[in-house]
């Protein structure tokens, strides 16, 4: 092998890492929208390490926020967590009480529910109402899950549950 072929045989190799390491930041990042959500969220109070108080909860909204265009694990974030939904919840769900959508964040029409959730890309959310207010949460946990339906919907049951029940832990 002359200069030139062993030249041209590490630059390969290092093209090959640098789409390896692109693929692997695009990953763990999830997917992103390619369009962000300007206008400013309304001040919300996150979901506190402990329970924010005993009153009871309303309701709660589960969202899978996506773009125009979806990547296989955006598509699978948001079909579990609606077989989760419709599947484990199926009295919470008729009754109202817990919301599930699939809701694109590049449509204007979706701008606000979008700006109240602060969101930025691909991902799922959970909104708790009780009588302090809203509360919201990203899980971003379900994404590592996504290619195991049965871990996915027992994280997310349990996660649910937990809120339903006033557990902010």
């Amino acid at each position: 092998m002359d200069a030139h072929q062993v030249s041209q045989q590490k630059i390969r190799g290092c093209s090959l890492l640098a789409v390896l390491i692109l693929i692997a930041a695009l990953l763990a990042a999830g997917c992103s929208s390619s369009t962000a959500v300007t206008s400013s969220p309304p001040q919300v109070s996150p979901l506190p390490a402990q329970a924010i108080s005993s009153s009871p909860v309303e309701h709660i909204e589960v969202y899978h926020f996506h773009g125009n265009h979806q990547c296989a694990p955006c598509i699978a974030v948001g079909d579990l967590a609606e077989q989760t939904v419709k599947t484990n919840f199926k009295e919470e769900f008729a009754s109202g009480r817990l919301v599930f959508a699939h809701v694109n964040a590049e449509l204007p029409e979706n701008y606000a529910l979008a700006s109240k959730y602060g969101v930025t890309g691909s991902s799922l959310w959970i909104g708790v109402y009780n009588a302090d207010g809203f509360h919201k949460e990203q899980d971003i946990r379900v994404w590592s899950l996504v290619n195991d339906k049965d871990q996915y919907m027992t994280y997310l049951s349990g996660i649910i549950t937990r809120r339903l029940n006033g557990d902010f832990a």
